[in-house]
């Protein structure tokens, strides 16, 4: 699961970082945009959910 959230993750950026660069403006590119944040953003909180319970300690 984790590998496809990180795919996922990593498509989601592009997408906006292409969207926000080489579309041209209007409300497809803002919708999609929203789209592609928010996608990024469920991935980013599906992964903090499934981190290893040991990673969130540090020296411990």
């Amino acid at each position: 699961m984790k590998p496809l959230l990180w795919i996922i993750l990593s498509a989601a950026l592009a997408a906006n970082a292409f969207l926000g660069l080489a579309v041209e403006e209007s409300g497809l590119q803002v919708a999609l945009s929203v789209v592609a944040g928010f996608t990024a953003l469920a991935c980013g909180v599906g992964l903090w959910v499934l981190r290893d319970p040991h990673e969130s300690r540090s020296g411990t």
